[in-house]
């Protein structure tokens, strides 16, 4: 079964990189080298206001970088992960790998876990 000495992998969720919004934020950049600021709005269905809450938020914890320009003479933003910012994510996604491997064994016995492989 599970080791009872290690932490509940639950105790690995970043709160700042798991909350929803957040996350989906990071995982739209990590598909691209960087994304306009409309782009990723549309993309997760949010309001400028709202988008911009959670970005100062990234950008503080230094996972995003926000670049402010101009594209044909109009202010435009684009945003970049940083280095930091994919680690934070693939360090999300193992954590919630480990949730998910965990509540499969909880529920069934026949399933084997990939980690014990």
């Amino acid at each position: 079964m599970n080791d009872p000495q290690a932490p509940h992998p639950a105790l690995a969720l970043d709160d700042t990189v798991h909350q929803r919004v957040r996350l989906g934020i990071l995982t739209v950049l990590s598909a691209t080298q960087e994304c306009k600021f409309a782009t990723l709005r549309d993309e997760l269905g949010l309001t400028d206001g709202n988008l911009n809450r959670h970005l100062r938020i990234l950008e503080q914890a230094e996972l995003l970088q926000v670049i402010k320009g101009y594209e044909a003479r109009r202010p435009c933003t684009w945003l970049r992960l940083t280095r930091q910012g994919r680690a934070a994510l693939r360090a999300e996604v193992a954590a919630l790998e480990q949730l998910v491997s965990r509540i499969r064994t909880a529920t069934d016995p026949t399933a084997t876990n990939p980690a014990d492989s």
